[in-house]
């Protein structure tokens, strides 16, 4: 491996540390991971592998002959560990580079702002019920690292499918995948990379180190490809009349040139049809037949807490949990999706500024927001001349306020726009709590009839 025998300082105590420590032991060399707060019992059970486990402040990075850094996704760009170890003249990767430089296999990568997750599940499905051998990887879940020391060939004849977030991007340099795509780009995570550009540009490091004949690269019609590198073909997806591979909402078909793929069940929706374009370009590209093809998208089964129906009161109310909606536009992607009658529960941590787009798809769809968390007045202040808006603080407030005000036919509907840490540990403990109140709600119309 390109990083074997190293003595390397890996910054942050999470999966992907504690992954790329491990990758790096396991190919003869030293590994460290220094944390500003490890979390209860963390320490120990990390240090009993044999890692070594630092403390250090935000703005002392320890010394110890490093001639390696691996940054975890949570680091910024702007953190003092990295602008310590650049003073240094150390080298400074992501574990996503780490992980691409020890795995053997083919590599598919998907980045985008929203809908990557079920993009990535898709394609995983596809493949493993075309008898390939498969595996997801980085910001799915599991890191590449990881993967890579899972198996004693490194992957050899396997292929990873490795969702790519932007905070992963920034620091790669020679990750390769044969197959690269940005399935969208849309304010997000402004709160890390500052500006649109800056986020777009962190995107588009997917396909840096992409080389011909094998490599393919895949964007929607609206982002431009004059950055690609030279000679890697790129391919157009979307709805766009001229675009390669196009979804065609009335008769629910992906087509190319002459082949025209049936698309049914969760990517049947217009507002999917790109995600399903660029679901069958890829396949194809990977071997897999029409016929297959359309057999994943009927088969496929989406992700907990991403427009998740959790079930419909005996009076006709329907729950809907979008707790991955963590950004304005994956809360807009919902609105759209659900269509008229929408109480939307919204709020917590904003990562953006722009609160305006959202006015003409609240207007259109949205019969009264519930606000919670930290975001919630901010959020009030924004919108309450466009739709009514209550402000409930905590999630049990608003859904309790949302179902109380609920006519038949509505749907009540968690898309937050924001992160979830204010008030709870992570998007699926919110989706949870959701789905706790909602059930509790089918139950007691069910038993008040």
């Amino acid at each position: 491996m390109k990083y074997a025998n190293r003595n390397a300082l890996i910054l942050g105590a999470g999966r992907s540390g504690e992954a790329a420590a491990k990758l790096i032991m396991e190919t003869g060399g030293r590994a460290a991971i220094v944390d500003e707060r490890w979390p209860e019992g963390r320490l120990a059970e990390v240090g009993s592998q044999g890692i070594r486990c630092l403390r250090a402040t935000r703005d002392y990075l320890p010394d110890g002959a490093y001639d390696l850094i691996v940054a975890s996704p949570s680091i910024p760009m702007d953190h003092p560990w990295l602008d310590t170890a650049r003073t240094r003249g150390l080298h400074v990767i992501s574990e996503l580079e780490l992980g691409a430089a020890a795995w053997q296999g083919d590599t598919l990568a998907v980045t985008g702002s929203k809908g990557k997750s079920s993009v990535v599940k898709c394609l995983v499905d596809a493949l493993r019920a075309a008898g390939r051998d498969v595996c997801d990887a980085g910001n799915y879940g599991t890191p590449l690292s990881q993967r890579a020391l899972e198996r004693p060939d490194r992957g050899a004849g396997a292929i990873a499918v490795v969702e790519a977030s932007s905070f992963q991007l920034e620091l790669t340099r020679t990750f390769a995948p044969r197959l690269a795509a940005i399935l969208n780009i849309q304010a997000d995570h402004l709160d890390r990379h500052g500006t649109l550009e800056a986020y777009a540009a962190a995107k588009y490091r997917l396909f840096q180190a992409q080389r011909p004949p094998e490599a393919h690269a895949f964007l929607p019609p609206d982002l431009p490809g004059d950055a690609l590198p030279d000679g890697v073909p790129l391919l157009r997806f979307g709805l766009a009349p001229d675009a390669d591979w196009r979804y065609d909402a009335d008769s629910r078909t992906v087509r190319h040139e002459e082949t025209a793929i049936p698309v049914s069940g969760y990517f049947a929706n217009p507002i999917l049809g790109p995600a399903a374009a660029l679901i069958a370009a890829m396949l194809t590209h990977s071997g897999l037949t029409p016929e297959q093809i359309a057999a994943a998208f009927a088969d496929f089964q989406p992700l907990p807490h991403r427009m998740q129906r959790v079930g419909e009161t005996a009076s006709g109310v329907a729950f809907i949990d979008d707790s991955k909606g963590t950004s304005l536009s994956a809360t807009q992607a919902a609105l759209r999706i659900v269509g008229h009658g929408v109480r939307l529960i919204a709020g917590g941590q904003l990562k953006e500024r722009d609160l305006a787009f959202l006015l003409p798809d609240l207007r259109a769809h949205a019969v009264k927001v519930y606000l919670i968390g930290e975001a919630a007045q901010t959020l009030h202040d924004a919108w309450r001349e466009t739709v009514p808006c209550a402000l409930c603080g905590d999630l049990p407030t608003a859904f309790h306020s949302a179902c109380d005000e609920a006519q038949p036919g509505e749907t009540l509907l968690l898309s937050p726009g924001c992160a979830s840490f204010d008030q709870f540990p992570g998007m699926s403990a919110r989706g949870d709590a959701f789905q706790i109140l909602a059930r509790a709600a089918m139950a007691e119309d069910t038993g008040s009839r």
